[in-house]
């Protein structure tokens, strides 16, 4: 007889099998219950090597005994002339079955009952751990307003606000100092809101404020520190300097911020890169015009930042300026998608080639990879990667919040944007995606709360009664739905919302002539809209068609389409996941939670 067949005669491969399932069974249950009863770790990894020793001595245990059909007897009592054990090994055959079946039910019961509960514990645990750090940060909050521009020359103002920004930028790069975004605190200025109401509305406990006098290559600059509560001066300075000098003060500000807030540092103060006087003015100029947004000064932005990368090519910042120029520009649709792309994917590389920890360079191409190549680990990566050098920047914050809500990261994608909001609570761009991300989970008070607020702060704003019309929709109030679909700009977009609440209302009639009209003004545009508006009436292979049209004109739309409310209709078709799974996203859905994964049930009014 052969050795692999002896060991088959003594059942031993059985009774292997068989330790192995009960150990791992053991192991489980310790799991939960060592801590659970408050018990040393010790206990569990006690418990973890008694099993592993345990495993040869099962085996020589069933190698020197037998289970027969007269019990259990040593082998040299056996009779070999006698047929094998064949009840014996029937038995063990039942016995490992009924371990299975075991290790199966716990299996399920672990995934599917304790899985979601200790998720919920893990989540209410990071919420707290969030909240702690927030308030220990409170004390260690700042705003950085627009410093006057106080030369003679107004052209200069170029200067004065891309400086502030730039101080700004140096302070975000303190982990241990919350700092108000730039288009919060840049929103007051030209105003003479009070010190303590800035201080208020942005939630932070100082305000640094300047002005800045620049002659030829002479420049006169004077920051202040407040205490935003009672308006104390805690620092103050003039600093009289040539443009040669301009990285030195900037050094200077924040050592004094730092000292005066008493920060005690993880690392060292973070210092500018520095260039020539020439590029560093260019590169402000840069600045000034893209962040006024519009096509014809996004063009002068681009200018500017080339001549600022032709004096000085090794100039990082001034390669993160003009890809987000570029991106700005392919939204606007200037640039086309394919070149821009590249273009701006050369440039924020070409940054991280220069300087591999510049947050900002990581946070664009994580953008990047995530809207155009949809590569959604890479993106990962990259976000990763730039939350790890400034977890409190703005803009890393916002490309984190966007790629968690890419995945179906519900909690995630939620705690970011409250993070975000946090520190840019007068921002539109911050205030509008949080009420998107409370009508997807289903918050759709605090969606309806948030977004008014956003119409209230500016009606003409793009993004705002779209949002509010549907949260109104999805929360059973057709009239404030219909009254708010009215203002919605521009036409198209106003007609598709009205089709969508038409036939949730049941007209279908109307919904039916509004979508005809809706169809004739697009044509073949916004495939992934249309999929919205086919699968939200029901109609899911006009749904699917237009999925597909959207793929093949890689619609950036569908980087959201886990989250998508409008195909919420289609999430039960045996065509979804085949779907997300050619876009690489199936994982992604299937370990979002269940009450994400299927269709919500929508409240319905009356008309």
């Amino acid at each position: 007889m052969s050795f692999f067949e002896e060991m088959k005669r003594r059942n031993l491969l059985r009774v292997g099998v068989a330790y192995a399932v009960v150990a791992w069974l053991i192991l489980q249950i310790s799991s939960e219950w060592v801590p659970a009863l408050l018990l040393p770790q010790w206990i569990h990894s006690a418990v973890a090597l008694l099993l592993i020793l345990g495993f040869p001595v099962a085996l020589i245990f069933a190698w020197a005994f037998e289970l027969t059909p007269e019990g259990l007897k040593k082998e040299k009592d056996i009779d070999r002339s006698q047929p094998a054990t064949g009840n014996a090994s029937r038995k063990f055959d039942f016995i490992i079955i009924g371990l299975f079946a075991m290790a199966l039910i716990y299996f399920a019961y672990d995934k599917f009952v304790l899985d979601p509960q200790r998720d919920v514990v893990l989540m209410e645990s990071v919420r707290e751990q969030n909240t702690s750090a927030m308030s220990e940060l409170a004390d260690r909050s700042i705003a950085v307003l627009a410093f006057a521009n106080m030369s003679d020359d107004a052209s200069n103002e170029y200067f004065s606000e891309g400086l502030s920004e730039e101080l700004l930028n140096l302070l975000v790069k303190i982990p241990e100092l919350r700092v108000a975004a730039r288009t919060s605190s840049f929103s007051y200025k030209g105003t003479d809101t009070r010190i303590a109401q800035i201080g208020e509305e942005l939630n932070v406990a100082y305000i640094l404020e300047g002005s800045v006098r620049k002659s030829g290559n002479h420049v006169r600059i004077t920051a202040q520190l407040i205490k935003a509560d009672d308006g104390f001066h805690l620092w103050s300075e003039t600093f009289d300097k040539d443009l040669d000098d301009i990285f030195v003060v900037q050094d200077e500000v924040a050592a004094a911020v730092v000292e005066a807030l008493q920060i005690r540092l993880m690392g060292a103060i973070p210092t500018p890169r520095q260039t020539t006087p020439e590029v560093y003015a260019l590169y402000l100029q840069g600045l000034y015009f893209l962040n006024l947004g519009d096509d014809e000064n996004l063009g002068k932005a681009v200018t500017l930042l080339k001549q600022a990368l032709a004096l000085d090519p090794d100039y990082a910042p001034a390669w993160v300026a003009i890809a987000k120029t570029y991106q700005f520009q392919m939204r606007s649709r200037v640039l086309l998608r394919e070149p821009g792309v590249e273009l701006a994917k050369a440039a924020v590389e070409r940054a991280l080639e220069i300087d591999s920890n510049m947050a900002a360079a990581w946070a664009g191409l994580a953008y990047l990879q995530r809207s155009h190549d949809w590569d959604w680990s890479g993106a990962q990566s990259s976000i990763d990667r730039a939350l790890r050098l400034e977890p409190n920047n703005p803009s890393v914050l916002g490309v984190a919040a966007s790629l968690a809500n890419t995945h179906g990261q519900m909690s995630r994608y939620v705690e970011l944007f409250e993070r975000l909001v946090s520190l840019d609570p007068v921002s539109l761009g911050s205030l509008r995606p949080l009420g998107t991300a409370y009508i997807k989970i289903g918050r759709y008070d605090d969606a309806i709360k948030i977004l008014n607020r956003v119409v209230a702060l500016n009606p003409d704003y793009p993004s705002g009664y779209p949002a509010l019309c549907m949260a109104y929709l999805l929360n059973g109030d057709f009239a404030n739905a219909w009254t708010a679909s009215e203002k919605v700009t521009p036409r198209s977009l106003r007609i598709l919302r009205q089709a969508m609440i038409q036939f949730t209302m049941g007209n279908e009639a109307k919904s039916q002539s509004l979508m005809d009209e809706y169809l004739r003004i697009m044509d073949r545009k916004f495939p992934i809209a249309l999929a919205g508006l086919y699968a939200w009436r029901g109609e899911k292979d006009a749904a699917f068609e237009w999925l597909e049209i959207g793929f093949q004109q890689r619609d950036n739309g569908l980087s959201f389409i886990l989250t998508n409310i409008y195909l919420a209709n289609v999430r039960s078709d045996a065509r979804y996941p085949v779907f997300l799974e050619k876009l690489g996203l199936l994982e992604a859905w299937q370990a979002m939670p269940l009450e994400f994964r299927e269709a919500p049930e929508y409240k319905l009014g009356s008309e």
